[in-house]
């Protein structure tokens, strides 16, 4: 037995999120279908990262155990001849058999996108989320220099997390725009239940000028989720990265 490791890509439009669930096509069932037939086996992936319904990424990570001796590199080439058009295998690899992609040290990048203009353009109504009223990016900015560095992330995490501690660390959090479009990049070492998407939430609410930016710092001490802004929706974010501290 072996295991493989996948680098997976997908346009999360139509899909339920990833993990197997009874309401909706995910992108997991998927992978394990595809993989099962061509294989010949029963094969089920291991996620990272359980995205949510609509959100897109560059760069999961999975990995499933299999008998096959196709080579582990090969195993990209030969499934994204059987995926859908918007899934596909980044790289394939062999990894040690009991790697697993969730309970190794990594840093996760996550983009959060934001059209903010006085029209919407249909072209990226996928993949960033609309805004027509003005957003002020330099307070953006400001806001989210409180976020860096190890905090409880209490207040941003949705009701329904199963984790024993919400202390995280963001590395960083930077707010850019370029044209009509700002972006969120975040990196940290882990993230809370719809975290990435309350903090932007967040941010937008400090670019309308409902809050100022330093009120960001109360928000964290706060430890309240009722004191965070609201949660953006899915289209407009992307897990971009995730990279393994031994690698």
């Amino acid at each position: 037995m072996k295991r493989v490791k996948l680098i997976v890509a997908y346009d999360g439009t139509n899909y339920c999120g990833w993990q197997v669930q009874k309401n909706g096509i995910t992108v997991e069932e998927v992978l394990n279908k595809t993989l099962t037939e061509l294989l010949g086996e029963e094969i089920t992936v291991i996620g990272a990262s359980r995205t949510d319904s609509g959100v897109h990424a560059l760069g999961n990570v999975a990995v499933f155990n299999t008998e096959a001796r196709i080579p582990a590199e090969k195993i990209s080439f030969a499934l994204n001849q059987r995926l859908p058009d918007d899934i596909r295998i980044q790289k394939s690899e062999e990894v040690d058999v009991d790697w697993h992609p969730r309970f190794c040290d990594s840093i996760k990048t996550y983009e959060y996108k934001i059209l903010n203009r006085r029209f919407a353009n249909p072209l990226q109504r996928f993949y960033t989320h609309f805004v027509y009223m003005p957003l002020d990016v330099e307070k953006m900015k400001e806001a989210a220099g409180y976020v860096v560095g190890e905090h409880d992330f209490a207040s941003f995490c949705s009701s329904g997390s199963q984790v024993d501690s919400t202390v995280r660390t963001v590395y960083s959090l930077d707010v850019s725009k370029e044209k009509d479009v700002i972006c969120i990049r975040i990196r940290g070492n882990g993230f809370l239940y719809n975290m990435v998407r309350i903090i932007a939430g967040t941010l937008m609410n400090i670019g309308r000028g409902v809050y100022p930016p330093e009120h960001m710092k109360e928000i964290i001490e706060a430890k309240d989720r009722c004191q965070a802004g609201p949660k953006a929706p899915a289209r407009g974010l992307t897990l971009i990265d995730i990279a393994y501290k031994q690698e």
